[in-house]
């Protein structure tokens, strides 16, 4: 099974000025750090536990390590420090930035991701506590818009039309000839999904709050049963149907016993949303992961090309299954 895990340092690791600073926003010495699987940033994700037993949860990463995370870090940082009480994230409890080394102290939440191939009785409340999200109005300062966000992201089959990758300012057309190497499904679909994309971003619009990166690892199920949703560097305003869809993509990713063209379906109904705009999005979705898995991968991030293709040839078998069935 194909995880979404990286390769990462440990809090070992940190240069001590980070480590002392870190420990100076807790309150006490960590004498326990435990690192925590999932989520490919190359920096630190680690359970820490002061002498006092004070706890809380540390990321740290330099641009050494990768020259995008510690960005994400500031953002996420910004994000957390912004999000309302009623969204249910952990805490921030400080950030240390020295210029090299970013480091975000949150709250330590006590649970584990849900269990993949993924289970009913914990999709159940994932899905709830999506809903609840969505009816959190975007109300954030700076935070963009769902198309702001994923709009270039999203309009990967062009990009794959163009073979190699169309810039901004050189966009392909959906005239040209497919790579030769593109798989036939695709190649003889390719204006479609092209088609698709473009219909996908154009449905990004809506005012909800949107995690905009829903899966297993940034899920925490709490020993009473509620949901904690992690990493926010993605946050934006969006439709309110747009988590539960990346979730589904999860879903159809690591399987198990679900109908996810009755989950798609009832996400439609649930939010009042055309259901052709959600089969776009997952189309739009599918080139954003393939143009990305025929990249070299970037430093620090060794598995994270794997993860994209999976993902990729998830969505890609679901499209098949839709379009047989008229779907799309």
């Amino acid at each position: 099974m194909v995880t979404a895990s990286g390769v990462r340092i440990g809090w070992a690791d940190l240069p001590w000025p980070v480590r002392a600073a870190v420990e100076d926003i807790i309150g006490g010495t960590v004498v326990e750090a435990r690192s925590q699987s999932g989520g490919f940033s190359p920096g630190t994700a680690d359970r820490v536990r002061t002498a006092d037993g004070r706890r809380a949860f540390v990321k740290a990463v330099s641009a050494d390590l990768n020259e995008h995370s510690p960005g994400l870090h500031r953002r996420e940082a910004r994000i957390a420090a912004a999000l309302p009480a009623a969204v249910p994230a952990p805490r921030l409890l400080g950030l240390h930035d020295d210029g090299a080394w970013v480091a975000l102290v949150l709250e330590d939440v006590e649970g584990r991701s849900p269990a993949t191939p993924w289970r009913a009785d914990e999709l159940a409340p994932v899905l709830a506590a999506l809903g609840d999200l969505a009816r959190v109005p975007a109300d954030l300062p700076d935070l963009p818009t769902a198309t702001e966000t994923l709009g270039y992201d999203l309009a990967g089959w062009w990009r794959i039309a163009a073979d190699p990758p169309a810039t901004p300012a050189e966009p392909a057309t959906a005239s040209d000839p497919p790579p030769a190497d593109l798989h036939p499904w695709t190649a003889r679909r390719l204006d479609r999904l092209c088609a698709l994309a473009d219909r996908g971003v154009a449905a990004l619009t809506g005012d909800s709050l949107v995690h905009s990166d829903v899966r297993a690892d940034n899920l925490l199920l709490r020993r009473d049963g509620t949901v904690s949703i992690v990493d926010w560097p993605w946050a934006c305003r969006g439709p309110a149907w747009l988590d539960r869809l990346l979730l589904l993509v999860n879903v159809r990713l690591y399987g198990g016993d679900h109908d996810t063209g009755a989950l798609l379906a009832a996400c439609a109904e649930e939010t009042g949303a055309d259901p052709r705009d959600l089969v776009a999005v997952l189309a739009a979705l599918a080139g954003f992961f393939a143009d990305m898995a025929r990249r070299p991968p970037p430093p620090g991030l060794p598995t994270v090309r794997a993860f994209q293709r999976a993902q990729a040839d998830a969505i890609a078998s679901w499209l098949d299954e839709l379009d047989s069935e008229g779907a799309t």
